[in-house]
């Protein structure tokens, strides 16, 4: 579930701002820092992936 919710965030908007960062975290409870890094590492592997 957590996963769905940051990929279809992802599809959004690949780049969080702070406060779209903090509510997201808020919302699922996860650290801003778990939510930054899943962010870095999904356009990472989208990179790739091209």
């Amino acid at each position: 579930e957590q996963i769905s919710t940051l990929e279809s965030s992802f599809q959004r908007q690949q780049y969080l701002g702070a406060a779209e960062r903090r509510q997201l975290a808020g919302r699922m409870r996860l650290s801003e820092v778990q939510i930054k890094t899943w962010f870095q590492n999904r356009r990472m592997k989208l990179k790739r992936q091209l």
